[in-house]
């Protein structure tokens, strides 16, 4: 089921230590930020929803790893406690929401190939020139140009969306974006076949 871009879901509220155990290798993270970037992002795809990326279980060494694509580091991976308890080394939450949210085809996944791949984007520099082409066609587009083909990249830089796409589509996953032509954090919001599981803190 899809779910709202407007609004954060209504749904239970889930203490990390809780439900660390009920995660899954490929469950998407979504977050509602506040930063000035955040701010940004969300008014640019005229979402509440501002960052994704997806959790890795590795259970070997007992943590729980989100990979994702960050501005001005790039791919990495980080623990997820550190969303709540610790982000970049602030000492204190990640500023904003979180939510856990799940694709209804990941039963089926290959998690090895999945982790292969994501491990393999380690290091990739963050987009900004795929931030300046969303942007640039959101203005086009507002000025009625006529939208051309798709501008997903995904060859030597990401943006958070397009390097869960990437490392999703590697698994014969597809997450379908809209008409203009990017991937957003939205349109993991949007797809039918990813459902909210709970808010997390």
């Amino acid at each position: 089921m899809s779910f709202s871009t407007d609004k954060f879901p209504e749904i239970s509220v889930c203490n990390y230590v809780s439900v660390r155990n009920e995660l899954r290798s490929g469950d998407i993270l979504l977050a509602s930020g506040s930063t000035v970037f955040s701010r940004l992002i969300q008014n640019a795809t005229k979402s509440i929803w501002s960052h994704v990326g997806f959790i890795l279980r590795v259970d070997a060494i007992d943590r729980i790893m989100v990979l994702e694509s960050v501005e001005s580091i790039g791919v990495r991976t980080v623990p997820l406690s550190s969303y709540i308890n610790n982000y970049n080394g602030t000492g204190s939450a990640y500023p904003g929401r979180l939510l856990i949210a799940r694709h209804a085809n990941f039963a089926k996944v290959d998690i090895t190939k999945l982790s292969q791949v994501a491990v393999d984007l380690l290091g990739y520099p963050y987009s900004g020139e795929d931030i300046a082409r969303i942007a640039a066609r959101i203005g086009m587009a507002n000025l009625g140009f006529h939208k051309d083909q798709p501008i997903i990249q995904g060859q030597n830089a990401f943006i958070c969306s397009e390097y869960v796409y990437e490392c999703y589509k590697s698994v014969g996953i597809n997450v379908d974006y809209d008409e203009e032509g990017y991937i957003a954090p939205a349109d993991y919001a949007k797809d039918k076949n990813i459902t909210p599981v709970c808010a997390l803190n």
